[in-house]
């Protein structure tokens, strides 16, 4: 089995955002979705009115999208990388209200101003530089800010320590933001985390942060496909990935049954100023 597309170029001259498109069905697949109940919130804080409009950033191929359409919310999504977007287009063919534009939120112009602008595991690949300008434009007066993310981590101990001796036998470091990160996030909460101190500095006011639990059964099969659906495994030289996922494939089937995947969702809102 081949897991992603190889990279051996160092440096690559592409943006990492874009390495997911490289097979956007297995992204799609292997990536779970989000609580309702952030879904219901997120909405209740937003309290849109009647015909107004969401705009979604980074929409990949709609794990969020999917959950707010449902909702009956009318959104514009906007993707960068054509191949995921040709998913999410797919997925969404059942709701005319999901319009997806292709294209770098750093360079859209909207249209129009949304009551509620979010941001569902891509807010990150968005430029510092004029991330949070670009949201204030597209957001309306009083307009909501969410973002989220989720955080995996396993349950079992043993299995965690037996996957993470195998990168160090390939010389292999654990990528940052993956389900063996030691430093697992969110580190942080509240005032004290860096998304909060962002949004405060980029003057949006009435933030919150809101933290949900789930947990997931795996089968081997999409355990690993969980793992070849990061970008720091996706980057690895062709023959290095195949070597590690050669043994943490052992690894799993070795375990010899579904392994619990822990999902903390964390949830950042804010709004624009009313005046």
């Amino acid at each position: 089995m081949t897991y992603g597309t190889p990279h051996d170029a160092p440096g690559a001259a592409r943006s990492r955002r874009h390495l997911f498109g490289d097979d956007a069905e297995q992204y799609d697949a292997a990536r779970p979705g989000y609580p309702g109940q952030l879904i219901d919130e997120v909405l209740d804080f937003a309290a849109l009115e009647d015909g107004a409009h969401a705009l979604e950033v980074g929409a990949g191929t709609g794990k969020a999208t999917l959950a707010f359409a449902a909702a009956g919310i009318r959104i514009a999504c906007v993707e960068p990388d054509v191949r995921m977007a040709r998913v999410l287009q797919r997925r969404c063919s059942g709701w005319p209200q999901v319009a997806v534009e292709i294209g770098d939120f750093e360079s859209w112009r909207p249209a129009q101003r949304y009551g509620l602008l979010y941001c569902a595991q891509a807010w990150h690949w968005v430029d510092p530089a004029v991330r949070w300008a670009r949201a204030k434009a597209a957001l309306s007066a009083g307009g909501t800010m969410a973002l989220f993310w989720n955080h995996w981590f396993l349950e079992s101990g043993d299995l965690v320590a037996r996957l993470t001796r195998a990168h160090a036998r390939h010389g292999i470091g654990i990528p940052e933001h993956t389900i063996l990160d030691p430093c697992p996030r969110p580190a942080h909460h509240g005032a004290e985390a860096r998304q909060w101190r962002d949004m405060t500095a980029a003057g949006f006011v009435d933030l919150d942060h809101r933290l949900y639990e789930s947990v997931h059964e795996r089968s081997p099969s999409a355990l690993l496909g969980l793992f070849a659906s990061y970008s720091g495994y996706r980057v690895l030289p062709h023959r290095t990935r195949e070597r590690i996922f050669g043994d943490l494939s052992r690894i799993v089937e070795e375990h010899g049954r579904d392994v619990r995947v822990k999902v903390k969702t964390s949830l950042f809102l804010g709004r624009t100023s009313a005046d």
